[in-house]
């Protein structure tokens, strides 16, 4: 019999365990966005976060999303080429990273960069006892170590998201023009004739959820970090982890929204 119960009580448990750490995480998430209402309002922390989140990861996005336009042009030709349909590239390459690859492959860059070091730097200050720290001098550390983390994150990644996406898209004109014989004028007339405003406002907002979502976890995993070196190095990655699978989960979710019909 317990060779059946057990691991049932094993499913539970984890149900439970999982239900009760969203519930932790949405009750984080409330508290530190209600304190944007609520003055004092840190501006040089939060600037100070923007250029960190957003100066100091383009090399990594622009370098993503060039190579990852690259790739798709060259990809899509040969798999268009089957059909016939090659002048079909230059579609395919602007549509696939306006909506998905720009934000979804400039948030995985930001989570595994910035996501870690927030939960780092929060779970450092939480096992030597700086948050603690924090109160005792008046500061709410919700107010002064998450709040302009969360407004950083949502503002820093569209901008990123703007870059990739052009950066995408000159990747795969640079391939199509230099590699698969389009002429340069024709390839930029497809992309620009193809190309509708909500696709590009779609990658927007997913770029700001995807912002909100890492700074989230970044922090609420720093926060809540305990046992000394071995918690913050837990910590780190967790955050790592959870946000990359939030940004395919919400993912899907965002693109149903916008264009299930």
């Amino acid at each position: 019999m317990d060779l059946v119960l057990n691991p049932v009580a094993a499913v539970g448990r984890g149900v439970i365990a999982a239900c009760r750490t969203i519930g932790e995480v949405a009750i984080f998430a409330v508290v530190a966005v209600s304190h944007l209402l609520r003055p004092p309002f840190f501006g040089r922390l939060f600037l100070r976060h923007l250029a960190e989140i957003a100066y100091f990861s383009l090399p990594v996005v622009a370098l993503t999303a060039v190579f990852t336009g690259m790739v798709l042009a060259l990809q899509s030709y040969t798999g268009f080429a089957r059909f016939n349909a090659e002048g079909a590239v230059a579609n395919v390459v602007v549509l696939s990273i306006t909506r998905e690859l720009g934000p979804v492959l400039a948030g995985l860059m930001v989570a595994g960069r910035i996501g870690a070091a927030f939960a780092a730097e929060i779970g450092t200050m939480r096992v030597t006892d700086q948050i603690d720290a924090l109160t005792t001098l008046s500061t709410d550390p919700m107010k002064y170590l998450v709040t302009p983390r969360l407004l950083a994150g949502v503002l820093a990644l569209p901008f990123l998201v703007v870059v990739a996406d052009i950066l995408g898209v000159m990747g795969g004109w640079l391939i199509g023009t230099t590699k698969l014989g389009f002429g340069s004028a024709g390839y930029l007339r497809a992309t620009l004739d193809f190309l509708q405003v909500m696709d590009v406002v779609s990658g927007l907002v997913k770029a700001a959820v995807f912002g909100f979502v890492i700074t989230l976890m970044g922090c609420w995993c720093g926060y809540n970090s305990r046992g000394g070196a071995q918690g913050v190095g837990a910590a780190t990655t967790t955050a790592v982890v959870s946000s990359s699978i939030l940004i395919l989960a919400l993912d899907y979710i965002l693109t149903e929204l916008f264009f299930a019909t």
